[in-house]
């Protein structure tokens, strides 16, 4: 990058702060420069590439794999090296800064590698193969952590860095993904009693940037990734980092201005560091994210992939994804679209408003019941209840309960929608756990009474190599994602800013045709249901069995094919 520029970049960042902190934006727009100036050396040299038709995000655990005497995250370097190679281009790792509860979620102190997965040493290792994605929890605390310890301990130094809602506070508006109380009381040191607003549940405390200090602190926590080889940075559960009385307290205007914030800081220090906001709710909303398409987030969740994926499998029909996937294209060209199927949390159905109908919704809990699976509830502004999550492992949610033959329909099945997933506009990530063709972990979510533990089991390492050898359901899905991602990085129309244009020649088939009227054209046809579909309209090369097509395309139960002309 160019010698930091500390007048240009406080004229970008003054109308922003303005907006935040009106009474206040000297002071805050000139300790943001100066944190800006601090880490500036450290991030001089840092330029990254654009992604492109070979990027892929491998989702993971810093302890997804175990081995005896190992640090996992040398151990995960040590299993992605030798089995997943080349196949991605990027790691994205879940929380792996010490944590109380959620699995990581409930960080403690976002600055260190907690000690039980390794060291930011073994973190370098994983990035001499793969870019790096980090997780950025900037919505909450742990109650255990020193911020809020501090806060309750009454020190100046944290003075306001948590919201206390007074009576005057009008929360009648609030959304949020919990049934759980939004406040909590906590004992100060004093005897007296503190209360803390809690979107997520008594151990995950919400900081509150309307105090400048917590902005500058998240920003000085976001910068310090970048100088730890981040390349990109998911903002978890940002939607909800702003409250005030009488709102909904998500998708606030500030919270938009804290993303932009962040995005001329990463620009200017930094340049081609992906912001990746993570915002689990309707697609409308799901896409402000992106702000006018060069100035907020770079990449954003896909959250209606999923849910509209499974029903068109569960149905047989590709109608509502068909529908829906038309209104989906290209963003512009510094942002994209970051497409998923399974994840670490549950399949969320609030992106389903407007897109699924009430019985389709009720179909898929039906099938998730049916699997051994479990539901999640939210609770309104009203107090109603709804489903929030489909708690499952995706690969099993595919399968009809009384498949003959459950596993190869996993892999049959899982394959044909992560070509949908390959297909579409963005960048796509896998969830390890499809990657190395996993079932759902029932025990572990009942011995800890957590929903989302169903998906989230830690392998042996040594044993999942054994079964690699001898479980057809792993090899499969192993083997079948890495031919498709090595072929994807051939394909120039899968470009994650190339045109896309959808079709539906048969109410079965979801056809998708990517950088369309050009020489690099690439056709994607999915078969979702349990019948063989013929379409006479596609012709051409498939280049994922290098079978030619002259009189149209001929689909098996599931089939797939990527069709380009030669």
């Amino acid at each position: 990058m160019t010698d930091f520029d500390a007048m240009a970049l406080r004229a970008r960042l003054a109308p922003l702060v303005e907006q935040l902190y009106p009474d206040q934006a000297d002071e805050v727009l000139g300790r943001l420069v100066s944190l800006a100036g601090e880490w500036a050396p450290a991030l001089h040299s840092l330029e990254h590439e654009r992604p492109d038709e070979g990027t892929a995000y491998l989702i993971t655990y810093g302890d997804a794999f175990r081995r005896p005497g190992e640090a996992p995250l040398h151990t995960l370097a040590s299993v992605l090296r030798e089995h997943v190679r080349d196949a991605v281009t990027d790691v994205h790792l879940l929380p792996i800064y010490p944590w109380t509860s959620d699995d990581g979620f409930g960080v403690t102190d976002h600055r260190r590698v907690n000690p039980e997965l390794g060291t930011w040493g073994d973190v370098a290792e994983l990035r001499a193969d793969n870019a790096l994605a980090l997780d950025f929890v900037a919505n909450h605390l742990s109650s255990s952590s020193e911020w809020f310890q501090s806060w309750l301990s009454r020190d100046p130094r944290y003075e306001g860095y948590f919201l206390e809602p007074d009576a005057g506070f009008d929360t009648s508006k609030v959304v949020r993904p919990r049934t759980t109380p939004l406040v909590h009381e906590y004992r100060r040191p004093d005897g007296t009693i503190a209360r803390a607003w809690t979107t997520f549940g008594s151990d995950q405390v919400d900081v509150d940037p309307s105090t400048p200090a917590v902005l500058l602190d998240l920003t000085d926590i976001l910068l310090g990734y970048l100088a730890h080889g981040a390349t990109t940075v998911r903002l978890d559960a940002i939607g909800f980092l702003w409250k005030q009385s009488g709102t909904s307290c998500i998708h606030l205007p500030q919270t938009h201005t804290i993303i932009r914030i962040w995005r001329v800081l990463v620009d200017a220090l930094a340049p081609g560091t992906l912001l990746l906001t993570e915002t689990n709710v309707p697609h409308a909303d799901n896409i402000t994210y992106f702000g006018n398409g060069s100035d907020e987030a770079n990449l954003v969740y896909q959250f209606a992939l999923p849910p509209l994926v499974l029903h068109a499998f569960v149905t047989g029909r590709a109608t509502a994804l068909a529908s829906w996937a038309r209104g989906v294209g290209p963003v512009g060209p510094r942002a994209t679209w970051f497409n998923f199927l399974a994840s670490h949390d549950g399949i969320g159905i609030r992106p389903t408003e407007g897109l699924l109908s009430d019985a389709d919704r009720a179909l898929l809990v039906e099938r998730t019941l049916a699997r051994g699976g479990r539901v999640t509830m939210a609770r309104g502004p009203d107090g109603s209840e709804g489903v929030y999550e489909l708690n499952t492992n995706y690969l099993d949610a595919l399968v009809d309960p009384a498949d003959p033959d459950p596993d190869a329909s996993a892999v049959t099945r899982g394959l044909a929608a992560h070509v949908i997933l390959l297909s579409m506009v963005g960048v796509p990530a896998i969830y390890y756990h499809a990657f190395f063709g996993s079932g759902q972990d029932r025990a572990g979510m009942e011995t800890s009474e957590m929903a989302r533990r169903i998906n989230r089991e830690v392998l042996d390492a040594d044993r999942l190599i054994s079964e690699l050898a001898s479980s057809a359901r792993r090899r499969g899905m192993l083997e079948g994602l890495r031919h498709l991602l090595t072929t994807r990085r051939t394909l120039p129309g899968f470009s994650p800013f190339a045109d896309q244009s959808v079709e539906q020649l048969d109410e079965r088939v979801l056809v998708i045709r990517r950088a369309g009227g050009t020489a690099d054209q690439v056709v994607a046809a999915v078969n979702v249901s349990s019948e063989v579909v013929h379409l006479p309209a596609l012709n051409g090369e498939d280049v994922i069995t290098g079978t030619r097509h002259d009189d149209g395309l001929l689909l098996e139960p599931h089939g797939y094919a990527w069709l380009v002309a030669r």
